[in-house]
Parts: C-alpha cells; structure tokens; sequence
C-alpha cells in the first residue's frame, strides 16, 4: 500500500493529480500545469512537498568514521551546518544511491537519500556499519517542503529572520523559528534544492508540515507563488542536467562514467578500488539538443547517422524554459565531442539530436570561498 505524506490531505484539497512514486502518493501536478510550475520556478517561485525523501541519522564517535567508508565524498574537514553531495558505490563500483551528508555536530549526521530507495538504503547502510554508532530511519519523523525560485529569499523572510537563513549554497542553519501564523516552529534550512535554482529546503516534525505549508503559500502569495508537484520537478532538474537515480545513474554505471566527481586518492571507500580498477571510462553522460520533431525518452535507443547502435538516452522531455526538447544520456566517450549528430529511435521513427555541452541551464550560486 503507498504511503502519504504529512501533505496528502492539502494536495487533494488544492487540485493535485496523485500519483505512485518512490512507494508515496504524491502530486505530479497541480491545475496549472506543469509548465506554468516549471516557469514560475524559473521566474518567480515555487513550493514543493519533498517529505517523501529519506533521512537517516547516524551518530555517535565511530559515526564520522563510517560515513568516510559508505560514501565516495571526503568529510573530514566539513563543519556543523555545511552539506555535502555524495554518492553511496557498491563493491563493483556502480551507484547504489546519490544523498546528501548533513553535519548536525561533531558527532551526529543526517543522510538524506532517495525516495524510492530509502528502504534499499537504509539496509545497506547498516549492513556496513560498525564500532560505535547509532542509526536510525527517521524519514517518517520529518516533513520537508523545497521552496524554489529567484523569489524564494522573499517569501522565507516574510517567516524567518534574514540574519537566520543560511547565506551560503549548501550549507544549513538550524534550528531556526519560522513563523507560521499563531504559532511559532523550528526548522533545519538548508540553501539546496533540486531544481537548479536558489531556494531552500525547509525540513520540520512531520506533524508541523501543513502549518508551514500554508504559511509559505500565504507569505508567497504577493510574489505569485504556486505549488508544485512531482512533473516540473523532474523537467527543472533535467533543465539543470541534475541526474536522477534509475536514469543517469544505477548500480551498474560508475560516478565517473556519470560525469561525478569521486575522490580516488586519499581516502579509502566501499567501491573506491573497483572504480580504478574499472579504468578509463568507455561511455560518458552526454546531453543533446533534439534537432528533428519528437522527444526521446528514458531507454531510447541511439544510433549513428549510418544506423549503428551506439548507445541510449537516460532522460528527455520538453524544458519550457528553454523551449525546446532536450536530453542526457550514454554514448562512447570517442563519440562525445559536442556538434556530433545522432538518430534516436522514437518507438520506430529516427529523431535526429545533436550533442551539446552541459549544464542546459545554470545560475551562479553563492559558494563559499
């Protein structure tokens, strides 16, 4: 049976189209529609439910010590409220997920993983724990609402004080006061998001979710806000060429094959070994530009323009803001030189695509120096 997050209630009531994902009920769209949502992130902003995500917590002295072994990302000189990208390898070198590392204290960190493998990694990640460290799953415990768009820093202060949101791209602050109306909640703020646009994520107790949801739809509500679901979601990160679990990346194809950094001097990590012993990568992610009619989808096959089969499209869809048809996926490295133009097999009809540089789309951040 699917689950529903603490915001079920709240999506049915604004119109969302529900849908299964990741073993959730989730709103794949709103009224609007997608590209209205895809554009008012771009442009304006955007609220999203995320609560769905995973978050394991892992603390204790031996808990900085096993996240140097489970995961590729070197976070020895991270601080307390830094966040880190990182990847989980399995010991053929392929991805079992991509989460972030959060440093709650010296101590003590949050895992946030995906979804849909939020059981798959949680398993795996206690099964290669040892020495003194406690693990649990509290992905039920949290809510977490993405608020997304160029606008966002105005709607958070409108709940928060300014000097109380995080100033840096990845990195957090918590915990914070967030007014939502009557009452005051504390939050984790995190500058991140999976849209590649600025905004941040609100993480809240599960049972907080729908006052803070409320709150940040009334706050956004001069600036045009809109919610959001799961489709414009999937068209902003492809727009960003941000790679998604299942598609760019599974447990046969390795971070370097994926285009993502892996450290492999220097520290020792589950799957380090095999990454190097697997050598120059062959195939690389590459990302086209549609040139003909259509879009390729996940699985599509790609051929040379003399009909040799040559490798496959991992995700394509229209981007709105782009306004046009765009797609990642694999091909040989030899092949990858940007201009080169291939056939993808669109159930039966050869659409032409041209490879082209990635990132589709990028906005400057504020990183610390």
């Amino acid at each position: 049976m699917e689950k529903k997050t603490p915001l079920y209630d709240k999506h049915v009531a604004l119109g969302g189209k529900m849908v299964e994902f990741g073993g959730f009920l989730m709103p794949v769209q709103y009224k609007a529609g997608v590209v209205a949502e895809h554009m008012v992130v771009r442009e304006k902003v955007g609220l999203f439910d995320v609560s769905h995500m995973g978050e394991l917590r892992l603390s204790g002295p031996d808990a900085e010590k096993n996240i140097q072994w489970i995961c590729t990302t070197d976070i020895s000189k991270m601080v307390v409220g830094q966040i880190k990208y990182s990847m989980f390898c399995n010991e053929n070198g392929g991805i079992v997920d991509d989460l972030v590392i959060c440093k709650l204290a010296d101590d003590d960190f949050m895992l946030v993983v995906n979804a849909g493998n939020r059981a798959k990694d949680g398993a795996w990640v206690f099964s290669h724990l040892n020495g003194d460290v406690t693990y649990v799953d509290q992905g039920d415990l949290w809510g977490e609402l993405a608020l997304q768009g160029p606008l966002a820093g105005k709607v958070a202060e409108k709940l928060v004080k300014k000097e109380d949101l995080p100033d840096l791209y990845y990195y957090f602050t918590n915990p914070v006061d967030v007014n939502v109306g009557n009452r005051t909640i504390q939050c984790l703020i995190s500058q991140t998001g999976y849209t590649g646009e600025f905004g941040y994520e609100f993480y809240c107790k599960a049972e907080d979710a729908c006052d803070l949801w409320d709150a940040l739809l009334a706050a956004g509500e001069e600036f045009g806000i809109l919610p959001c679901g799961l489709g414009a979601r999937d068209t902003l990160r492809l727009e960003a060429s941000m790679p998604l679990y299942g598609h760019e990346m599974t447990d046969e194809i390795s971070p370097k094959e994926a285009g993502l950094f892996v450290r492999l001097k220097g520290k020792d990590y589950l799957g380090r070994d095999a990454i190097i012993a697997r050598g120059t990568p062959k195939i690389k992610r590459v990302g086209f530009k549609v040139v003909g009619r259509g879009i390729p989808r996940e699985h599509t096959d790609l051929y040379t323009m003399g009909g040799e089969k040559i490798g496959w499209i991992s995700s394509g869809t229209h981007c709105p803001y782009l306004g046009g048809a765009v797609a990642m996926g694999y091909i040989p490295v030899e092949m990858a030189e940007p201009g080169t133009h291939f056939n993808a097999d669109v159930r039966g009809r050869m659409v032409e695509v041209e490879v082209v540089e990635l990132p589709f789309y990028k906005i400057e951040h504020n990183v610390a120096k």
